[in-house]
């Protein structure tokens, strides 16, 4: 049985329902001491238990793109792990990779409170944090801190996500990106040029071609070591713009695409009032994430996979609870996926579940690894 399902997140989001933020640092913190357990082979029996019970190990789930190889296609999204905390251990939960983020140059408090807010009936979440985070400077020192402590590499890639800093002006913004190019670069495995949060003032408007060339050019040309770099898309654009950002991004050989980021979107939503402001949706401010974005966030990577005849990778997110989900997102023509309302609503046995789920439709389809599906429902 599934405890956290059957019991856990019945108490915390029905019962009691506890403060959302409030949840999530508790994890943090807890991670930050399995982290820390880690470091010493007599305290490090928790971790070796949720490689056991957490962690699918299959080679036809194994690929390598961008000369990455990824143990399997399920991550961790941006959001979660903001400052990097629990780096070093996120394989241990099953995911195949993980992306660290959004980190900002300047540190920041994000937006103030409430800012995070469950919608259970849509099994979504509306968040407005604004990237909050302890910026570049304290991110590096802990993965250069967290690297001392390995004896051996990382088993998954890290990607870290970047975005603008609130006090920076749009003009500046290239700049400031960079700056936090320059402290990471060499600590991430790929990185991410999220343009796309609802929460940053103005943050959209560097999707515009104009502002993201100039964004991108900046970081390529100090990108010697060719790290691979994703644009982050919103779920909101029309085609158009998302044929100028695929123009872009090839025009600076930029490594693909994640699709796709929060919507501003409240259509079809369920939930009349949130409890935590008596307003409804429509009135409050932010980003939707979970499954009023599944359907989209899938049309986008149809849409992208198709516009470059599959030569871009592109990583899907959005909506993300089951197996069909996952499989209907690489079907589509991601090569990679990520999760993150998801697996706060379905809890950690979940990546182990879409992992199953995938070696059935392997099986069924009569495919032999994960990356014959990649697009195949475009065929």
């Amino acid at each position: 049985m599934d405890i956290y399902k059957a019991v856990v997140s019945h108490f915390l989001f029905t019962l009691v329902k506890t403060e959302p933020e409030w949840v999530h640092k508790q994890t943090i913190g807890s991670l930050n001491w399995l982290v820390k357990s880690s470091y010493y082979p007599s305290t490090n029996w928790l971790n070796n238990l949720l490689q056991q019970y957490l962690c699918l190990n299959d080679p036809r789930l194994e690929q390598v793109i961008l000369g990455l190889k990824f143990p399997n296609p399920l991550g961790l999204a941006a959001g979660f792990d903001k400052d990097g905390i629990a780096a070093s251990i996120w394989h241990n939960f099953g995911f195949g990779f993980a992306e660290l983020g959004t980190v900002t140059y300047h540190p920041q408090p994000g937006n103030p409170p409430p800012r995070l807010f469950r919608l259970p009936l849509d099994q979504a979440a509306l968040n407005r944090m604004g990237f909050n985070n302890s910026g570049a400077i304290a991110m590096a020192a802990k993965l250069t801190d967290g690297k001392k402590h390995l004896t051996n590499p990382l088993p998954i890639p890290i990607g870290i996500n970047l975005g603008k800093s609130k006090i920076t002006p749009l003009e500046l913004a290239a700049q400031d990106y960079l700056e936090s190019f320059r402290l990471l670069k060499d600590l991430g495995n790929y990185f991410v040029v999220n343009v796309s949060s609802p929460n940053t003032p103005g943050l959209r408007s560097l999707q515009d071609a104009a502002m993201l060339s100039q964004i991108l050019a900046g970081l390529q040309q100090e990108n010697t070591a060719q790290k691979p770099i994703f644009v982050k898309i919103a779920p909101d654009l029309e085609w158009e713009a998302i044929s100028d950002i695929i123009a872009i991004a090839q025009t600076y050989q930029i490594a693909g695409l994640i699709a796709t980021n929060t919507t501003i979107s409240r259509e079809g939503l369920q939930t009349q009032i949130i409890e935590q402001t008596g307003k409804s949706p429509q009135e409050e401010a932010g980003g939707i994430s979970g499954k009023p974005v599944r359907d989209r966030s899938t049309e986008v990577i149809r849409f992208i996979y198709q516009q470059t005849q599959g030569q871009m990778p592109i990583i899907g997110v959005g909506g993300i609870f089951t197996a069909d989900d996952a499989w209907e997102k690489i079907t589509a023509g991601a090569c990679l996926i990520q999760t993150y309302t998801g697996w706060i609503y379905e809890g950690p046995m979940m990546v182990r579940r879409i992992l199953s789920g995938l070696l059935t439709k392997l099986e069924e389809n009569g495919l032999t690894s994960i990356n014959q599906a990649i697009g195949i429902g475009n065929r």
